[in-house]
């Protein structure tokens, strides 16, 4: 039986070439083990102003136990002030997929 709690995290960044460099330091420490990356139109208020820009965003492939590292991983290496960064849960998925996300990160069935 899977014993693993696994999470998707959110988050953009200003461009691709962010985007690419927070993936690729997060996937070399092991703290995700898929991180898809797409170009979006962001609508949003910030300092009581109605803000339009275009940003990529990241979905994060991970286990819950790396989520507090993955956050401060983020905040260190993210140029905004207050990145978004939202966690949510993975509450099932196909067997062998999660397995893999397991092995990736360091998971308990792990032989890492």
């Amino acid at each position: 039986m899977d014993t693993e709690s696994y999470c998707l995290v959110l988050t953009t960044a200003p461009d691709a070439a962010v985007a690419e460099t927070l993936a690729e330091g997060l996937l070399q420490e092991r703290l995700a083990a898929c991180i898809h990356m797409q170009d979006v139109r962001s609508r949003y208020v910030w300092e009581n102003k109605l803000c339009k820009e275009q940003e990529t965003a990241l979905w994060i492939k991970t286990l819950e136990k790396h989520y507090e590292r993955i956050e401060a991983y983020i905040l260190e290496h993210h140029p905004y002030d207050l990145p978004e960064i939202i966690r949510v849960p993975i509450t099932g998925g196909l067997p062998g997929y999660l397995k893999w996300l397991a092995d990736i990160t360091g998971g308990s069935g792990s032989s890492q």
